[in-house]
């Protein structure tokens, strides 16, 4: 994935426009879609403002796939258990299509990168309103 659609699938997944997105920023909407589309890099402040904007590390939308630090190990075990089963039911699925067409293999691929970003984001907004007497001793 290219920063730009990291960008747009931040973005989405949080549900903003890019208008709202771009406000919020205090940029012009061109601006973001540029970012979006790789027409034009982010400097460092803004990669930091998206980052934080979108609740993503500016790690992942630079492509480097590290574990965020912000998960404990059980966590990360948790997260990848996960996926896994999604992966294993995606891979099973019969008659999987968009459009009317079959999914190939590259868009199924696509599919489990946003599903774990997904896993990623709920586990995030659990850890925010669980209080912290209910959460594991590990943490």
């Amino acid at each position: 994935m290219t920063l730009g659609e990291r960008l747009k699938e931040a973005r989405k997944l949080k549900g903003f426009t890019q208008i709202e997105a771009a406000t919020k920023l205090g940029i012009t909407n061109g601006a973001l879609s540029g970012y979006e589309r790789n027409y034009r890099d982010p400097d460092t402040e803004m990669l930091k403002k998206l980052a934080n904007l979108y609740e993503v590390s500016t790690e992942w939308l630079l492509g480097n796939n590290t574990v965020n630090k912000q998960f404990s190990d059980k966590d990360e075990k948790d997260i990848a258990k996960r996926v896994e089963e999604l992966r294993r039911d995606l891979m099973n699925a019969e008659g999987l299509a968009f459009d009317g067409e079959p999914i190939s293999d590259e868009a199924r691929e696509s599919l489990l990168e946003a599903m774990e970003f997904g896993v990623r984001l709920a586990k995030k907004a659990n850890k925010k309103f669980i209080p912290k007497k209910y959460r594991d001793k590990e943490e």
